[in-house]
């Protein structure tokens, strides 16, 4: 009988993957934590200590598929098996696609569609031995509407949502449950980390960009704070009620509902298409009523 189960993390040197992680040590679980640099570990150790556990913090670049075949197989090496893991490292991007370059997209794939359907594929072979098992992957509202200026990040959360929805069914057959997390606005580093390009006078996107950005800081200003959204990670991974779609937050749900009962897609285009208008513009709109959800995206 197995004393504790053992949860792998990844992308948890800030943010809701900090939190998160430091939660499911709190419910008892063993927690691997993957940081991309190990000397960025002292804020998610530091938060452990303040909460009275340990996490074990291991490297790990997920984009690199060799590192995260080891991390797996050390990971079984040390503990006999993997219980819960939850694919959240990864990073924005703002621009169109005439802005983008296709080394920008591919970037964006590789982060946020190929990087946590490697690592999923890597734990399923234990889970499917064991009989059971989460892999939960941290979305974004993003992952269920397209949003003007995050053509990358969008695309690649909608590929890898898809993935994901497809893989369940079929992995659920071998008591593995597979869900996808999906945050709105959350207070952390994710729009600092975003790569951008710069506002330019007389790029003819600009002035679409700029009410984008200005009503998206409007979004983030009333974000979710980071520790409840890695808290509602942890909710998902210890359910005993299976759902692939899991929200961190009302406005969460809102939004993604939007797009899910938008069958024909007029819905969502009606309030993006307000989203690209000037700042005074965006102003005067009343961002947040049911039918028209302010721009959001993962922390």
């Amino acid at each position: 009988m197995r004393v504790t189960e053992v949860a792998v993390v990844t992308g948890t040197s800030s943010g809701m993957g900090l939190h998160a992680a430091v939660e499911l040590a709190r419910r008892g679980m063993t927690v691997v934590a993957t940081v991309r640099e190990p000397g960025r570990a002292d804020r998610l150790l530091a938060e452990a200590e303040r909460a009275g556990v340990a996490v074990d913090v291991r490297a790990l670049e997920v984009t690199d598929r060799e590192a995260g075949t080891a991390l797996v197989a050390g990971v079984l090496a040390d503990h006999g098996h993997i219980d819960v893991l939850v694919n959240n490292a990864g990073r924005g991007a703002v621009g169109t696609a005439e802005q983008l370059t296709m080394a920008e997209i591919e970037a964006q794939m590789e982060l946020n569609y190929l990087a946590p359907v490697h690592l999923t594929k890597a734990v399923l072979p234990a889970m499917r031995a064991a009989g059971r098992g989460r892999v939960l992957t941290v979305t974004s509202v993003g992952g269920a509407v397209g949003q003007p200026f995050a053509d990358a990040y969008c695309g690649a959360k909608f590929a890898v949502e898809g993935f994901m929805q497809s893989l369940a069914p079929v992995a659920e057959r071998f008591g593995v449950w597979v869900s996808v997390i999906e945050p709105a606005a959350v207070a952390s580093e994710f729009t600092t980390n975003a790569a951008r390009p710069e506002v330019v006078d007389g790029d003819p996107y600009t002035p679409y960009l700029v009410g984008y950005l200005s009503r998206t800081a409007g979004a983030f200003a009333a974000a979710q704070p980071a520790s409840r959204a890695g808290a509602a990670i942890a909710d998902a991974a210890t359910s005993a009620e299976y759902r692939f779609r899991w929200q961190t937050s009302d406005v969460a749900r809102q939004f993604v509902s939007a797009s899910l009962a938008d069958v024909d897609g007029a819905r969502v285009l009606g309030f993006t298409r307000s989203w690209i208008d000037s700042p005074a513009s965006a102003e005067a709109a009343a961002p947040g009523r049911p039918e028209e959800p302010a721009p959001g995206g993962a922390g």
